[in-house]
């Protein structure tokens, strides 16, 4: 999904950022967290990886890993027609199941020499607190959810056993 807005765009002659790191930061983790909570009411979240790259192909690109192919297939469903920052949401599955080949090793390290240009990518991570916050959030939310099926579940079963039993007197009588 191509839908980060980055505020990672200036770089000076060097690849040096010449955009202040801390709102930059702001503006990740209140991006992350609105994702994370819309994009979890498909299904439980394994991993969000989120592109700060600047060429065509990478910038504003999102990834997302559920922990089941349906809710994958649900998200996609979910998003189509929709829009996010006046721009329409296009979404698609990856082949790709583990992103750590194309995480740039050199951006990770401070080392990397191309910038927010690089054909590898450079992945903004949430702050600790943003990253934990969502985490639990999640964590609860199925909780949530499981106990709220469980309880259904429950319900019905009693409900076909009264049907049941009803059934039986009345046969009898």
């Amino acid at each position: 999904m191509n839908m980060y807005q980055t505020p990672f765009r200036e770089y000076g002659a060097n690849c040096e950022p010449l955009f202040d790191e801390e709102v930059a930061q702001e503006h990740y983790d209140g991006f992350y967290e609105d994702f994370f909570q819309e994009m979890a009411k498909y299904g439980e979240i394994e991993e969000v990886f989120i592109c700060r790259n600047l060429g065509d192909h990478l910038v504003g690109n999102v990834y997302l890993k559920y922990y089941d192919e349906e809710a994958a297939d649900d998200a996609i469903q979910g998003l189509q027609g929709r829009y996010y920052g006046g721009r329409i949401i296009v979404s698609e599955l990856s082949p790709v199941t583990d992103f750590r080949e194309a995480r740039c090793r050199q951006f990770d390290n401070n080392e990397c020499q191309r910038g927010g240009y690089c054909n590898f990518m450079h992945l903004q991570e949430p702050s600790r607190e943003v990253r934990n916050k969502c985490m639990e959030w999640q964590k609860k939310y199925y909780k949530y959810q499981k106990n709220k099926d469980r309880e259904a579940r429950r319900a019905r079963t009693e409900r076909n056993e009264r049907k049941k039993n009803k059934e039986k007197r009345e046969s009898r009588e």
